[in-house]
């Protein structure tokens, strides 16, 4: 019971880290609409957070004329993360 517990508290400190970057990316790709202040600290933080993703993704092909896929691209990774361990956590409890 006790294991169980401290599973599921484990699992469900994965999902919130994987909701925090999804917004992460999710307003990093809004901000490559306005062109922020490139020296204003939260927009280096969400940059500095964002790039290892970016990177990541980048290494293929994610651009169809201006339109860059790769937020789109790393939200659907997030989101199949987030439904794996979700079925991961049913199967065990």
């Amino acid at each position: 019971m006790i294991i169980d517990s401290f599973i599921y508290s484990i699992f469900q400190v994965f999902q919130i880290i994987i909701n925090i970057y999804t917004w992460v990316i999710v307003i990093t790709a809004l901000l490559s609409w306005v062109n922020p202040d490139p020296h204003n600290p939260i927009v280096q933080i969400l940059y500095k957070l964002s790039y290892p993703a970016y990177a990541l993704v980048r290494k293929i092909p994610t651009r169809i004329g201006n339109i860059d896929l790769a937020p789109l691209i790393i939200l659907l990774v997030l989101q199949f993360l987030s439904f794996f361990l979700d079925s991961i956590l049913r199967s065990i409890l």
